[in-house]
């Protein structure tokens, strides 16, 4: 009801519902990022506090990497069977919920179920493949622009919240710092209770750009798939090159990104005296660089070859890891850092989909693309525990970033094995 009353509110006014959507999507996943990115300016707090060392905590952080990534293929699926107004809200709910728990929790075990299984489950049904979805289904033009910024929807939930999660850790205890990513989960999923809907028609219009007239589409073959077809999909594209190519690239981008400088920056930054709301602080700058950068990215993607973009990303990313020991960690040898990082850290993602969806078909590249996530999220995991075991047993970050750098300019190297797509012609 309320979502067919402001429809029509809106038109009257020539506006497209379809950017309620995107809107809605858009403070979803800024909020999981939120909720994912949170435990990075929690390390050092907890082992305060608990005792509780920072390889273990650590393992905990890389099992909700490893669930959130092998929820990624399964989600499209789940979102067809039970629409995307629920899958939603009870993503959100169940992020929000585990986020209230965690403020209880005294024991190891009961931060790995939390912030482990619980918080993996809840953001890993919002994580890119929602994004997907909505350009999809609610958009026939501007679909590369939607995404763009559906995707960078994560470097901004990191640029809001976890600069004033420190503040707030610093002022009131580690306790205080969920409250706002709990109260924000709690109000979108609210809203999309109340206004999600899962296609045009169902608030009586047609996909932004579409011919006023145009027939809704047929339920597409995800609604009759079981849950045994992403594993069909990845057993198919395991016969090709491009997709071990795509995916041990992305397993590199994930050990160089979320599991590596998105969960240890703020302790790393502690290592040579840096207070955790400047660190913070200097991760909100990587995630105010990266919103333009992915945006631009996906420009660039529908002009120049992508795999020569890959290059750059890998490589500027891989020297920059590198150089990161021996910046003194300065307000200008940060910034620097910041900015050749950030711009490329979500920018590898629309080149990465637009490589998928040229080798294996616009039909098959969701769920293709899914398993490829998977693969970034266990690099995520593999460098959220391995990082902090470096840290626990050599009392220094430096060789994991070493390691993920030297990495990243394998990736980049590696990118040539994929054959150049194919232009088609008019």
């Amino acid at each position: 009801m309320y979502a067919q009353s402001l429809s029509t509110w809106l038109d009257r006014r020539g506006i497209h519902f379809s950017w309620v959507i995107v809107a809605i999507t858009f403070l979803t996943m800024l909020t999981s990022s939120a909720a994912l990115g949170l435990p990075g300016v929690l390390l050092q707090p907890l082992s305060k506090e608990f005792g509780w060392s920072n390889d273990q905590i650590s393992s905990a952080v890389a099992v909700r990497y490893v669930l959130f990534g092998f929820i990624g293929p399964f989600a499209a699926i789940f979102m067809e069977r039970f629409g995307l107004r629920k899958v939603i809200t009870i993503a959100l709910v169940l992020v929000a919920a585990c986020l209230a728990l965690s403020t209880m929790m005294t024991e190891l075990w009961q931060m790995f179920l939390l912030w482990g299984l619980l918080l993996g489950t809840g953001t890993g049904l919002t994580a890119l493949v929602l994004g997907a979805v909505v350009a999809n289904r609610w958009f026939e033009k501007r679909r590369g622009l939607v995404l763009g910024l559906l995707t960078a929807s994560s470097a901004t939930g990191q640029l809001i919240f976890l600069p004033f999660g420190a503040w707030l850790i610093q002022n009131y205890g580690w306790r205080m710092s969920v409250i706002p990513v709990f109260l924000c989960c709690a109000l979108v999923a609210v809203l999309a209770f109340l206004l999600v809907r899962d296609r045009p028609h169902d608030v009586g219009t047609v996909a932004y750009g579409a011919a006023p007239d145009s027939v809704p589409p047929p339920p597409p073959a995800t609604a009759q798939m079981t849950m045994m077809e992403p594993f069909r999909v990845l057993l198919g594209a395991s016969r090709n090159r491009t997709f071990w190519v795509l995916a041990g690239t992305f397993f590199i981008c994930g050990l160089s990104t979320s599991g590596l400088i998105q969960t240890h920056f703020v302790s790393l930054c502690g290592d040579y005296g840096m207070a955790a709301i400047p660190a913070a602080s200097v991760l909100a700058m990587m995630g105010a660089f990266d919103f333009v950068g992915t945006i631009l990215s996906g420009w660039l993607s529908d002009r120049y070859d992508n795999r020569k973009l890959l290059f750059w990303y890998y490589g500027l990313r891989g020297l920059s890891l590198i150089w990161l020991p021996h910046s003194e960690f300065t307000l200008y040898g940060l910034s620097l850092f910041a900015m050749f990082y950030g711009l490329d850290w979500f920018a590898t993602v629309p080149v990465t989909v637009k490589l998928a969806g040229a080798e294996f078909g616009k039909e098959r590249a969701g769920m293709v693309f899914g398993w490829i996530f998977t693969a970034h999220q266990i690099g995520g995991a593999v460098a959220a525990y391995g990082a902090g075991l470096s840290r626990t047993i050599l009392m220094a970050y430096t060789p994991a970033l070493y390691a993920a750098g030297i990495a990243c300019l394998f990736a980049a190297v590696i990118v040539f094995m994929i054959k150049k797509p194919v232009k088609a012609t008019a």
